[in-house]
């Protein structure tokens, strides 16, 4: 089921469609509200050269196994089975919102990938360390 939390947060439209696939990343799956799915849609595709190996390579490999769901009138989604063997997921389900999607995680392996490294304060420092701008308090 898709949590109350979440749901509220979605726009109007976006709350009947999503796509799932793979994580790049993690071996966990993605979940997308239809339109941030084609947010990113269009943003990859003004990326890529279907024409270009290694990008119809990079294309093929990206939109395998997504799949279109379609939450049941009491909001319950029904993740086709192979990616639920790819994510492992079998009791447990762990969602996490992350900036316009959400992973899905099989319970004891977002455990495992959410302990705080112990290099993340240098990863941090990296990433946010530089020069911080903040646009919003303009």
């Amino acid at each position: 089921m898709i949590p109350a939390a979440f749901k509220k947060q979605l726009p109007q439209g976006s709350r009947e469609r999503f796509v799932v696939k793979p994580d790049v990343f993690e071996k966990c799956l993605v979940l997308y509200p239809i339109e941030e799915w084609e947010r990113q849609d269009k943003i990859i595709r003004g990326r890529t050269n279907p024409f270009n190996k290694e990008h119809a390579r990079f294309l093929r490999m990206f939109y395998h196994g997504a799949a279109e769901i379609i939450p049941d009138s009491n909001n319950r989604m029904l993740i086709p089975k192979r990616l639920a063997e790819y994510a492992g997921i079998r009791r447990e389900v762990i969602m996490a919102g992350q900036s316009g999607k959400i992973e899905i995680w099989a319970g004891e392996k977002y455990e495992d990938a959410s302990r705080m490294p112990s290099d993340f304060a240098i990863m941090a420092e990296k990433i946010l360390g530089g020069a911080f701008n903040d646009t919003e308090s303009e």
